[in-house]
C-alpha cells in the first residue's frame, strides 16, 4: 500500500499539523511531533513500525504498542519509507537530497546513501526481488528506478539504476508503489498528480522489468488514482480502497467493488483494511461485509499500515486541533459480535425472574455458542457465576434467576470470543424489592435554650444484616455546612444516641443505608435554638424596688443607656420593645431595630423624658426572619424596668 499523502501533497493541504505517535490505550505513551507525515512501515523481524516525518526530516521508530523507543534525523523532506526482506534495513526516499537513505532498523544508524540523479525525487518506496524500487520525475518525466543494495559503489558500479520502466509504459508523475509478499518480483505502479488512471504490473524479477499489464488511462476504469495495492493470491489490484482491477492478457478490467474506500492496505492473507471518512473498515478478500470496523471520530486516515504478522493494524489518524496519532488496532480480523441482555425492569426478592438476549455477528458464529453469565448484587458486590447459557441456532438465549437480594442487581452475559470473533460482554440491571423497615428519631419541634446538649435518639427497626445507622446534624445558615456526628450499630433495643449541641436551629436525619432484603430509608427531625441575648441598664443613679418590683433610678433630665449583647450572625439585628406603665396597665411605646456589632453588641440612648413619676420597662429580641437572618428561633431577654425622678 502507498498512500497519496506525499510530503508535498500534504504541505499544501495540512500545512504545518503535528502528528503524535502514542500507544492505542497508552495514556503514558511518549509522543513523536510530525509536521507532514512522510512514510509508515511496520517491521515484523523486530516488531517495530516506523514513521517519516517529512518537514523535521527524521524517521521515528516505534514499538507495537506505538510508543517511541528512538528517531534518526537527517532525512531531508522524508517521503516514503520501505523495509527489507529480512527486516533488517530501513529504506527512505529522501527527496529533498535527492537520495535513498538505508537505516539500520535495529539502531536506526544510517547505514548508506544513494544519490539519485534527479531533480524530482525519489518519491515512493518498494522493495522486492532484491532490490529497491523508487519512482521520481516530475508530470512529464515520471520514471521508475532501483537500488541493488548488494552492489558496493567502491566497485566501480553504481548501485543506483533509472529510467527502468518497460517499452510502452507511461506513468506520470512519480507513481505509487506496491507489493505482496506472496507475489515475489511483482510490483504494482499507480500514476498520481492527474485525475487520469494509468497503472501497470511489472515483473521486476529479472535483469530488467518486464510489464505483465499497462492500462493507458481514459478516465474510465478508475477516475484517478489515490492508492494501490497489489492483491495477494489473485491476479488484481486495489485502487482506492474500494476498486477491484484485474489484469489478464496485458490488460486490466474492472472486477468487483468493495463497500466504500479511500484508501487501503492488504495483509498477507489478502484481508482488506480500508479507509472511508471517520472509519477503517476490514473485509475478507472480494466479500461485502465487513469484519470490523473502527471509529476514528471526525478526522481522516492519513495512511495505514498491517502488522507483518497481520496482528494489528497500524493508522495515522487525524486528531482535534490538527495532527495524527498513530493507533494501533487490534483483531483486525476478529469480528465483534453485537450481544444484547433484556432484563425486567423490576422483580420481586426471592421469585424467578427470566433474563433473555441475543448474540449476532456478520461472520457466522460457532454452532452451541456458551456465554458466560454474572449477576452482581447487594449480596455479590464482586459478582457471582451462574451456570452458562447456550446460544440457540438462531441466535437467542434465556435464562431464569432467583434473586436473593434486593435492590439494584446487575446481570452480565459475556462471550469470550473465538478464532473469529473478539469477547463481547453486554449487561442490563433489575430493580428488586425489599421489604420496608421503620426508623424513627426524637425531637422533633423542640425548642432549646441557646448551647443546650441535646441528645438524639433513631430507633431502627427490623432488617436483615445491617443494623447501621448514620445521623447526621445539618445547622441551619450556609456557613455551617452538613456534619455526620456519628455512625454505629444500634444497641439491643434499636437504638444510637447522639448529642448536639444547640445553637442553631438544625434539621437532625438518620439514615438506614438498606441491606439486602431491606430498603434504605432517611428520617428528619427539625430541632430548634433561641440566641443567647442580654440586656445592660447604665447611667442610673440607683436601684430600688417599688412594690415587689427592682426598678432602675434615673433622674427626669437623666438618658438611660441600654447595652445588648446576642451571639453574633452577619448582619444580625436586635429589637428593642419600650413599654410605659399607666393607670394600671403596660401599653407598648416603640419597637424599633439596631444592628450588632461584630462583637455581638449595640448601645442604645434611650433619651430623657424631663418630666418625673413615669415608669417604663425595655427588653430585646431576636426575631426570625425579621432581624436580618433565620438561623435561630424567636428569643427575649427579660424586662428591664426603669423609674424617672424629680
Amino acid at each position: 500500500m502507498r498512500s497519496i499523502s506525499t510530503a508535498t501533497a500534504l504541505a499544501v493541504l495540512f500545512g504545518s499539523a503535528a502528528l503524535s505517535v502514542v500507544a492505542t490505550g497508552t495514556a503514558s505513551a511518549a509522543t513523536a511531533n510530525v509536521t507532514s507525515p512522510g512514510g509508515l512501515v511496520a517491521d515484523g523481524a523486530l516488531k517495530r513500525v516506523f514513521v517519516g516525518d517529512s518537514s523535521a526530516g527524521t524517521v521515528a521508530a516505534t514499538d507495537y504498542s506505538g510508543n517511541v523507543l528512538a528517531s534518526v534525523g537527517g532525512i531531508s523532506g522524508v517521503s516514503d519509507l520501505a523495509v527489507s526482506d529480512d527486516g533488517t534495513t530501513v529504506y527512505a526516499a529522501a527527496q529533498n537530497t535527492h537520495e535513498i537513505v538505508a537505516i539500520d532498523a535495529a539502531t536506526l544508524d544510517v547505514k548508506a546513501r544513494y544519490p539519485v540523479a534527479t531533480g524530482e525525487g525519489p518519491r515512493y518506496l518498494a522493495v522486492s526481488a532484491g532490490k529497491v524500487w523508487f519512482t521520481y520525475g516530475d508530470q512529464w518525466s515520471g520514471n521508475l528506478g532501483s537500488v541493488d543494495p548488494a552492489t558496493d559503489p567502491a566497485s566501480g558500479t553504481d548501485p543506483v539504476t533509472l529510467g527502468q520502466l518497460p517499452e510502452g509504459v507511461s506513468i506520470w508523475d512519480p507513481g505509487f508503489l506496491d507489493t505482496a509478499a506472496s507475489r515475489p518480483g511483482i510490483l504494482a505502479i499507480g500514476e498520481t498528480g492527474i485525475s487520469t488512471d494509468s497503472m501497470a504490473v511489472l515483473d521486476v524479477s529479472g535483469a530488467t522489468p518486464q510489464k505483465v499489464a499497462y492500462y493507458n488511462g481514459d478516465y474510465t476504469l478508475n477516475s484517478g488514482i489515490y492508492d494501490i495495492d497489489l492483491v495477494p493470491g489473485a491476479d488484481e489490484v486495489l485502487v482506492n480502497g474500494a476498486v477491484r482491477d484485474a489484469y489478464a492478457d496485458g490488460k486490466f478490467s474492472q472486477a468487483g467493488t468493495y463497500p466504500s474506500g479511500q484508501q487501503a492496505d492488504i495483509a498477507a492473507d489478502g484481508t482488506v483494511a480500508t479507509t472511508s471518512g471517520g472509519t477503517i473498515t476490514t473485509y475478507r478478500p472480494n466479500a461485502t461485509k465487513a469484519i470490523r470496523t473502527y471509529s476514528t471520530g471526525v478526522f481522516s486516515t492519513a495512511d495505514l499500515t498491517w502488522a507483518p504478522d497481520d496482528s494489528r493494524i497500524f493508522a495515522l489518524v487525524g486528531k482535534s486541533g490538527g495532527g495524527y496519532t498513530l493507533k494501533a488496532l487490534t483483531d483486525p480480523e476478529k469480528n465483534v459480535p453485537t450481544l444484547t441482555v433484556n432484563a425486567p425492569t423490576s422483580a420481586t426478592r426471592a421469585k424467578k425472574l427470566t433474563v433473555t438476549g441475543k448474540l449476532s455477528s456478520t461472520v457466522a458464529l460457532p454452532a452451541g455458542v456458551k456465554l458466560q453469565v454474572t449477576r452482581t448484587d447487594l449480596e455479590s458486590p464482586k459478582g457471582k457465576a451462574l451456570p452458562a447459557v447456550t446460544v440457540q441456532a438462531n441466535g437467542t438465549y434465556s435464562f431464569a434467576d432467583t434473586p436473593p437480594a434486593g435492590g439494584t442487581v446487575t446481570y452480565k452475559v459475556a462471550y469470550a470470543g473465538d478464532a473469529g470473533h473478539a469477547a463481547v460482554s453486554a449487561s442490563d440491571k433489575v430493580s428488586v424489592s425489599r421489604a420496608a423497615t421503620s426508623l424513627s428519631l426524637n425531637n422533633n419541634g423542640k425548642l432549646y435554650s441557646y448551647g443546650a446538649d441535646v441528645k438524639f435518639t433513631a430507633h431502627l427497626g427490623k432488617t436483615y444484616k445491617n443494623r447501621t445507622v448514620s445521623i447526621y446534624a445539618d445547622p441551619f445558615g450556609a456557613d455551617k455546612p452538613k456534619k455526620l456526628v456519628k455512625t454505629g450499630k444500634v444497641n439491643s433495643s434499636g437504638n444510637l444516641t447522639v448529642t448536639v449541641d444547640m445553637t442553631r436551629d438544625t434539621a437532625v436525619s438518620a439514615v438506614f443505608a438498606g441491606d439486602a432484603r431491606y430498603a434504605s430509608k432517611t428520617v428528619k427531625v427539625n430541632a430548634y435554638a433561641k440566641v443567647k441575648i442580654s440586656t445592660a441598664i447604665t447611667k442610673h443613679y440607683k436601684t430600688a424596688k417599688i412594690g415587689s418590683t427592682s426598678y432602675y433610678w434615673f433622674h427626669k433630665n437623666s438618658a438611660p443607656i441600654v447595652t445588648t449583647t446576642m451571639t453574633y450572625y452577619p448582619n444580625r439585628q436586635e429589637r428593642l420593645d419600650l413599654q410605659v406603665y399607666y393607670e394600671g396597665r403596660w401599653y407598648d411605646s416603640d419597637s424599633e431595630y439596631f444592628g450588632l456589632g461584630t462583637n455581638g453588641k449595640v448601645a442604645v440612648n434611650l433619651g430623657a423624658p424631663g418630666e418625673s413619676g413615669i415608669k417604663a420597662r425595655i427588653r430585646a429580641a431576636y426575631i426570625n426572619g425579621s432581624s436580618g437572618d433565620s438561623v435561630n428561633s424567636t428569643t427575649y431577654s427579660d424586662w428591664k424596668y426603669i423609674y424617672f425622678s424629680n
